[in-house]
């Protein structure tokens, strides 16, 4: 019994993985600011090392870029959906699209916010 729980669970796993990881080709693939986000990632990460002057103001700098990826995501997810929904143009898909715009533009504020406090 033991075992197939265990079997069950790693699957449940494995399949959860191969699930995100294909969400994860799939905005690389369809969105142009998932790119740019993943491509200053490591840039990003070097600066808070290099310029943090504590570990926690490090995690604090590289976790708002890491904010500002997950909220790109879900912006993403959102917009896909909306434009499976329907191709037509709707005020209420315009508006959802734009509160998912602007979370990703909070998220980018919290990161300067962040940065700027912790460099100055």
């Amino acid at each position: 019994m033991l075992n197939q729980l265990s079997h069950l669970f790693r699957r449940r796993i494995l399949n959860t993985l191969k699930f995100s990881w294909d969400g994860l080709i799939s905005a690389w693939k369809s969105e142009e600011a998932i790119r740019i986000e993943v491509l200053l990632f490591p840039l990003v990460v070097l600066g808070a090392y290099y310029l943090g002057p504590t570990k926690v103001e490090q995690i604090l700098m590289v976790s708002s870029a890491v904010l500002i990826i997950i909220v790109e995501l879900l912006n993403t997810a959102i917009e896909k959906t909306i434009d499976r929904i329907s191709a037509e143009q709707h005020p209420l898909s315009k508006t959802v699209k734009d509160v998912g715009s602007a979370a990703v533009l909070l998220a980018i504020i919290n990161f300067a916010v962040i940065w700027i406090y912790i460099l100055i």
